[in-house]
């Protein structure tokens, strides 16, 4: 296929995405006002909870086996350079430019994480749906891409969970603690000493303070004091018990926001596709609960262009603060459109020069796509989480997502002229 050819694949595949895109950002507009804000939120919960899971885990368990795992080893290594790198680049572009403290973490994830999600499930599957596709039959292709999509996918949301959502964290200002350290500098508050927290005396007696009642004539509310007969307060071991049950249940539920169902779709969909008795149970026209799979298949083409109409309404919030915010939106585009895709060349072709992945073009397509993709919608929702550069944030995936339009699709055709 010449370049033109090449070109032509690419802008259709894109423009499908643009075009859901910009139907979502009519519907969330104020003359339309369908997709609302309460609205949007409930179908992004579908999306999180129900939708994008159920992709994940039919492309995974449909076409991952043993033998394509050991095959596919260089991606999720190549997903962490793409981190790596991005983080780097952003932060040369925060001493550079001199971004503002409370924006540091939205840059470095936004040039870290990329959308990894809705893109290569969208790009690849079209381009192998295309009759002139470079990548031969159109079956076999699209079965490949999804599960290189898929896998693709399933890391980078682990990635953006684990990597985006502390950076965002560490960078956003700290209300809590000074909140926390506020409150212990005064021992002896009301809340301490009230009758709702009587029982947190951990030993001894409550005795009541006849003192005090005596000189207010008994008319305010009585006061206890907890003694100890020693003078020393001691904590007995049941209650460190439960205070340590306490903290570590915290812990847990605090990890279980790292934890996003599309992970653990993705440890579903391994484990039925890697263990052959599983396989035979799930998987194929016949097995015996066969109607599950396809279920899931069923749910998991509803996430995709949900998933784009709900970033055209997002890209609407950042219409307004998109002028206020040149040069860090300038910084991120360059980092995320020319560093980013440079870097990424040099690695797929050295590693396909010492013979690190196969030569299996459409698997290099990918690999390579990962470095070019705009950032990742996981980032708007932290940022939202923490209420840290909520506007900033909208503008910047309202700018990065109008020159994907652009130049994604001329990426897209250098990759394939480089991979064929």
């Amino acid at each position: 296929m010449d370049f033109w050819m090449l070109f032509f694949v690419a802008f259709t595949s894109i423009m499908k995405l643009l075009l859901i895109t910009v139907l979502g950002a009519l519907l969330a507009h104020h003359r339309f006002n369908i997709l609302r804000e309460n609205a949007t939120k409930h179908i992004n919960a579908m999306v999180y909870f129900v939708f994008t899971p159920a992709l994940i885990y039919s492309g995974i368990s449909n076409t991952l086996t043993i033998k394509s795992m050991v095959m596919l080893w260089f991606m999720p290594l190549s997903i962490l350079v793409t981190y790596i790198t991005g983080t780097f680049a952003g932060w040369l572009m925060i001493k550079t430019i001199r971004v503002p403290p409370h924006l540091h973490g939205l840059v470095l994830g936004c040039c870290a994480a990329g959308n990894l999600a809705s893109f290569p499930l969208i790009i690849v599957p079209t381009i192998c749906e295309d009759k002139n596709n470079p990548f031969g039959d159109e079956a076999i292709c699209h079965r490949n891409g999804l599960a290189y999509a898929s896998l693709s996918m399933a890391v980078g949301y682990t990635y953006s969970w684990c990597f985006t959502f502390n950076v965002v964290r560490i960078y956003s200002p700290k209300i809590d603690a000074v909140k926390v350290d506020e409150s212990s500098i005064n021992p002896k508050s009301t809340t301490e000493t009230g009758p709702k927290n009587l029982l947190k005396c951990p030993c001894g007696a409550l005795v009541m303070n006849e003192d005090t009642e005596k000189l207010n004539g008994g008319t305010d509310p009585p006061k206890f004091e907890c003694k100890v007969a020693n003078g020393q307060e001691k904590v007995p071991e049941k209650l460190k018990f439960m205070k340590w049950l306490k903290l570590l249940a915290e812990k847990i539920k605090k990890m279980k926001t790292l934890i996003a169902p599309s992970t653990i779709a993705a440890i579903l969909g391994l484990t039925i596709g890697i263990v052959p008795q599983f396989r035979k149970l799930l998987v194929g026209d016949k097995a015996i609960f066969n109607v599950v799979q396809d279920t899931l298949i069923m749910l998991g083409d509803a996430s995709v262009p949900t998933m784009v109409l709900l970033l055209g309404a997002n890209l609407v919030k950042g219409l307004k603060a998109i002028g206020q915010q040149v040069p860090l939106i300038v910084g991120i585009i360059v980092v995320k459109f020319v560093v980013l895709p440079v870097i990424g060349i040099c690695i797929v072709k050295s590693a396909v020069h010492f013979n690190l992945i196969r030569h299996d073009p459409l698997y290099q397509f990918v690999l390579l796509l990962q470095y070019v993709v705009p950032p990742a919608m996981v980032v708007s929702t932290i940022t939202q989480m923490f209420g840290v550069g909520e506007c900033e944030c909208s503008a910047i995936m309202l700018a990065t997502y109008s020159c994907a339009a652009v130049l994604l699709p001329l990426w897209c055709t250098l990759f394939m002229w480089l991979v064929l």
